[in-house]
């Protein structure tokens, strides 16, 4: 899938159905870390080739990934035949603790609360403000339709903060979207998501 703007240009693959592995390039190299291990543990495979206005800052290349992704996940799902749905993971990094709960619903919405006074104005890397965090959440559920509810429990570091919070994106993603082999159409009562 591809996007390309006055400010980025992004070529993103994922399979759903891989083994973890990533090649990521974004400029940002904080949030290449936090999407290599989105992509190592949701099991999903994982190329990202992004260019953009890094010298101005990483916004509009995060936001642009993010948007990708989502898409590029909502494609992938397809019909959503035989997935589980709903997916939860509580997931520590030394001091910090994230819980993220997914359902693939077709219907976007996110939810972020937790996080600790101040971590929206840190700069890790140098070029990913903590302020991205939501972003991309909130960009992630849109452009995808699913529901993601993720709450920072516990946490010091705004590193552990920020890449608890994707392991646990992507363990409540990995549950959410495994094959259930006792689901025979699509898991709603509706008949579609």
């Amino acid at each position: 899938m591809r996007r390309a703007t006055s400010e980025s240009s992004v070529d993103l693959w994922l399979d759903l159905d891989g083994t973890g592995e990533s090649q990521v390039s974004t400029g940002v190299r904080f949030y290449d870390h936090m999407l290599a291990s989105l992509a190592k543990h949701s099991l999903i495979d994982l190329r990202v080739q992004a260019q953009g206005d890094v010298d101005v800052d990483g916004h509009h290349t995060v936001e642009d990934v993010a948007i990708v992704l989502g898409d590029a996940l909502l494609q992938a799902l397809g019909d959503k035949r035989g997935i589980r749905r709903f997916g939860d993971a509580c997931v520590p990094l030394d001091e910090a603790l994230c819980q993220a709960v997914v359902d693939v619903s077709g219907r976007p919405y996110a939810v972020h609360e937790g996080e600790p006074a101040g971590q929206e104005y840190v700069l890790i890397g140098g070029t990913y403000a903590g302020s991205m965090t939501r972003h991309v959440i909130e960009t992630l559920a849109h452009h995808a339709q699913i529901a993601l509810h993720v709450r920072v429990l516990s946490g010091r570091d705004p590193h552990h903060i920020v890449e608890a919070q994707f392991k646990a994106i992507a363990r409540a993603l990995r549950a959410a979207i495994e094959p259930d082999p006792r689901v025979t159409g699509v898991p709603s009562a509706k008949g579609s998501l």
